[in-house]
């Protein structure tokens, strides 16, 4: 399964757009820091929160961003040596 398959995966919710993404490799909270960090450097990520036990980062948007999810994934993997696709 490609990482890239999927088209919609925003979510609506009353704390606004959200996407969800499931990492793979991150061992300590440095590791959520440095996704956060490479997340909120992109054009219209509000913010980022990454659980590490969880394996779970989620993703809030500016309000009608249009970011690619794509580029989140990229971003995640960009920050050390992650592995990152789009939750369910």
């Amino acid at each position: 399964m490609s990482l890239f398959t999927r088209k919609k995966t925003k979510t609506e919710t009353e704390a606004g757009t959200h996407v969800a993404l499931l990492v793979e490799g991150m061992h300590c909270t440095s590791c959520g820091l440095l996704i956060d960090d490479e997340l909120e450097d992109l054009p219209g990520v509000r913010s980022s929160s990454t659980d590490v036990k969880a394996g779970r980062t989620t993703v809030r948007l500016d309000d009608g961003a249009d970011v690619d999810t794509a580029a989140l994934v990229a971003a995640v993997e960009q920050a050390g040596d992650y592995k990152a696709r789009l939750a369910d």
